[in-house]
């Protein structure tokens, strides 16, 4: 019986993420998560930590979870800690070290990188892979905030448009990263409660248009496997989409390559083919 091979999860979070739950003074989840990947067979993996470069960004009580708590201040608003990009770089290589069978690649989530290019580009040419992401929106008022506390503010179709519409603004706005990731993040917010279960048909033409926007850039959509979306890969390759990533978007060593053979499968019915390293873009 023919082995299932893996893409590279090009999408984790270690200790050296702020939201990732951890301390990097106390190292073990990059070395946890090297150690499952090899593991289940994973053949490569792409740690790219947060880079947020935003002062500050107003949330509500909860808005962060428990871990990180500790990072709002008394007015509410998210304060990170400086990056330390040689802390990550010297975790990576005793990985490396540690795990010669597994191709282990540096990266940064670098959240809204239009805004913020020109800052980062000293810590963004240290690594091997940009995922570019769009976490915030503005507020009413002009504060910055995610979606999970815009929807409180403001309509809820009117948040997920301004998110779409935001996202070609991005790509023109930046030349730093090769991947937009989680195309679906204001999504995840969504109010089900209020408004019943996130319906895509009705945005079709916002995804439509912001796919349209990255393909024309030459960058790749990642597949975020927290959630599988088979209109995501079918309206990406339909408006000119021509590679893809895998991300399983992983916080803990558990999640990593969570639902890798699903999103293969699916990637592979819409024409994508894997590249001749693990790493490499799936391109059709």
């Amino acid at each position: 019986m023919a082995v299932m091979t893996l893409p590279a999860d090009a999408h984790v979070h270690s200790e050296w993420s702020w939201d990732s739950g951890s301390d990097p003074a106390s190292p073990g989840r990059m070395a946890r998560a090297c150690e499952r990947a090899v593991r289940i067979g994973l053949p490569a993996i792409v740690f790219t930590e947060h880079l947020d470069l935003e002062t500050a960004w107003r949330v509500d009580e909860g808005d962060m979870g428990e871990h990180a708590g500790s990072l709002v201040d008394d007015a509410g608003y998210v304060r990170l800690p400086p990056f330390d990009l040689d802390g990550y770089l010297e975790a990576i290589e005793r990985c490396r070290a540690a795990h010669p069978e597994l191709r282990i690649l540096t990266g940064l989530e670098f959240g809204q990188p239009h805004l913020w290019d020109e800052v980062a580009a000293p810590i963004v040419r240290a690594v091997d892979r940009v995922n570019g992401s769009l976490h915030m929106l503005p507020l009413p008022g002009g504060d910055r905030s995610e979606p999970v506390t815009l929807y409180r503010y403001s309509a809820a179709d009117d948040v997920m448009w301004a998110y779409l519409e935001e996202i070609p603004r991005m790509v023109a706005g930046s030349d730093t990263f090769e991947v937009f990731t989680h195309i679906d993040y204001a999504v995840r917010a969504w109010p089900t409660a209020e408004l019943g279960p996130f319906d895509p048909r009705r945005f079709e033409e916002g995804f439509r248009s912001a796919m349209r926007a990255i393909a024309a850039s030459g960058r790749a959509l990642e597949m975020n496997t927290r959630r599988l979306w088979s209109w995501i890969p079918q309206w990406w390759s339909e408006e000119g989409g021509r590679a893809v990533t895998f991300g399983s978007d992983a916080h803990v060593p558990e999640a990593i390559a969570a639902n890798f053979p699903e999103a293969k499968a699916m990637l592979e019915s819409f024409g994508f083919r894997e590249g001749s390293r693990p790493e490499d873009f799936w391109t059709r």
